[in-house]
């Protein structure tokens, strides 16, 4: 068993540290569009073709951008990540908790598992924090120009990154390692050693998984819109999180109170263990 065990923070995105969809700060005022254009053409693509809603927002993207004569490589992705709105406290959390975990004995690592793009993602001020961004990216022609879907994370989609994320695998194409079996005491980090972030329905089964196997899932709700907190007390009431908490990431926030706690109890266990051992 490892001295020190690790505890991995695994979050949702849009509406988990930021407060609107990533594609609403800057790529939809780029192609013209309001946001509620947008999403409404987007859920006219899947439900007129019965298809995936996040193959529909990608085509659309990709389709939008083209007929406005916005080319679509990474670095422009990047630019409008650049602007994305993070919720209050975010960008000085992860250092918070990775020094609450040094301090108590624990390795804290960082993950975002999300149905938005990683490419937006990778140009937030975040972006360093996460050691694998786990989400939809496309795939980029010999000129560098975006021209198909590669990667398309739905609801279900995401909980194979909780299970790559258990035995180690960063890799997003691998579909071997993660189906081979093995020994609970050689998986890197436990699912008891899990916290997940979400807010919301497509967050359900990744909660539930979490929650199931011995972990912590904490619903966060945006207090700024009164519905966002009764969603999250439903999830509460129907056992799919154990905890629900503003979207505040401060060091006085419940959110910071939560994972300290957590990680004392995991860091507990984990010496209880040792000490069993001998």
């Amino acid at each position: 068993m490892r001295k020190r065990p690790i505890v991995a923070l695994i979050y949702d995105f849009d509406g988990t540290l930021s407060p609107g969809n990533m594609q609403e700060f800057g790529f939809i005022q780029a192609i013209g569009k309001s946001p509620q254009e947008f999403w409404k053409m987007s859920d006219d693509i899947a439900i007129g073709q019965d298809a995936s809603n996040i193959l529909s927002y990608m085509k659309l993207m990709f389709d939008e951008a083209r007929s406005s004569g916005i080319k679509l490589r990474k670095d422009d992705f990047r630019r409008f990540g650049k602007d994305v709105e993070l919720f209050e406290g975010v960008r000085e959390w992860f250092q918070e908790v990775n020094s609450y975990g040094k301090a108590h004995g624990v390795v804290i690592e960082h993950y975002i598992n999300s149905s938005g793009l990683a490419e937006i993602i990778e140009g937030t001020p975040i972006a360093s924090e996460f050691k694998r961004i786990f989400a939809c990216s496309f795939l980029y022609n010999d000129k560098g120009e975006a021209e198909w879907p590669g990667v398309a994370v739905d609801y279900t989609a995401k909980t194979q990154f909780l299970f790559k994320v258990n035995k180690g695998i960063l890799s997003i194409r691998d579909s071997k390692k993660v189906n081979e079996s093995q020994l609970e005491e050689n998986k890197r980090i436990p699912f008891s050693h899990m916290i997940y972030f979400g807010d919301g329905e497509t967050d359900v089964p990744c909660m539930k998984i979490v929650k199931m196997f011995g972990g912590n899932s904490i619903g966060v709700y945006n207090p700024k819109i009164p519905k966002k907190k009764g969603i999250a007390q439903k999830l509460l009431r129907q056992k799919r999180v154990n905890f629900i908490a503003p979207a505040d990431y401060t060091r006085d926030s419940r959110a910071f109170e939560l994972v300290c706690a957590i990680i004392d109890k995991i860091r507990a266990e984990h010496l209880l263990f040792t000490l069993s051992q001998k």
